[in-house]
């Protein structure tokens, strides 16, 4: 165990990182998850990483615009590519985002399989980078989660209907799939979703904030001190701090309900 390890200029930018990937996958996920179509996140995120291998085939600059261009452009044509799925089949549109994420996936490795380093690239699309994020992606990231947070309080997304929540979430994924990794995407989406499926309104968003941010933080500290992968160890703190999490909401409605069946027995 390296304490020394807990510093706060090689774990701060990983934090921040994570933070604001929360701030609109938090919200996002809720809608994700009431909506049935679980699965799309990691479709999305898949398609967007596509983008970034075709344009790195391409020989664009990595990280540059033109990449990012890319990512945007191919997210934004899967959601509109959803959109007119969930329009004509609806009921089969869980198992198309399936299609579609391995799909997308399979395209990634055809257009890497000439690339001596392909794998090194399949495994930081999966994983992430988080320890390793500039302050200009930071700065990139805080902008565009600035931008989603204020369209969705506004109404905006709601306004553009199945189309405007698909492309929200595009845009979302791919700001945060190129930092965090697909792993990361899905559970800052689902895991405080699904933690938190009892609760609602301001509540819910306040303790699904409270589980991610514990999660990355604990993942960050735990993943330094014992020198293991951070994506990896912070899908795994998400989960716990879910549980615990489920676990402290349920204990005191179970008391309340355990009251209320005694009274009603004792009358």
């Amino acid at each position: 165990m390296n304490w020394g390890a807990l510093d706060w200029t090689i774990l701060g930018p990983g934090l921040i990182a994570g933070l604001l990937v929360l701030t609109t996958h938090v919200p996002l996920g809720t809608q994700v998850l009431d909506r049935g179509i679980v699965f799309i996140d990691l479709a999305i995120a898949q398609i967007a990483g596509l983008g970034v291998i075709a344009a790195d085939s391409l020989g664009l600059p990595e990280g540059g615009l033109a990449v990012q261009a890319a990512a945007v452009t191919a997210a934004l044509l899967g959601a509109l590519l959803l959109t007119w799925t969930e329009r004509r089949a609806p009921q089969q549109q869980e198992a198309l985002i399936g299609v579609l994420f391995i799909l997308a996936a399979c395209a990634g490795i055809l257009l890497l399989a000439g690339n001596p380093h392909g794998g090194e690239h399949l495994k930081d699309l999966l994983v992430g980078q988080i320890l390793w994020v500039h302050q200009e992606q930071l700065v990139w990231l805080a902008a565009v989660s600035a931008l989603l947070c204020a369209a969705m309080w506004l109404g905006w997304v709601r306004r553009l209907g199945r189309f405007g929540f698909y492309a929200a979430f595009a845009v979302a994924v791919t700001a945060s799939v190129q930092l965090v990794g697909v792993y990361l995407v899905f559970s800052s989406l689902i895991i405080p979703a699904l933690a938190t499926r009892t609760l609602r309104g301001r509540r819910r968003l306040a303790v699904g904030y409270a589980i991610g941010a514990l999660g990355y933080a604990l993942g960050l500290a735990l993943s330094a001190l014992f020198d293991l992968p951070s994506g990896a160890v912070i899908v795994w703190t998400l989960a716990a701090c879910a549980l615990a999490s489920v676990a402290l909401v349920r204990t005191p409605a179970s008391h309340v309900a355990a009251g209320e069946v005694g009274h009603e027995q004792a009358s």
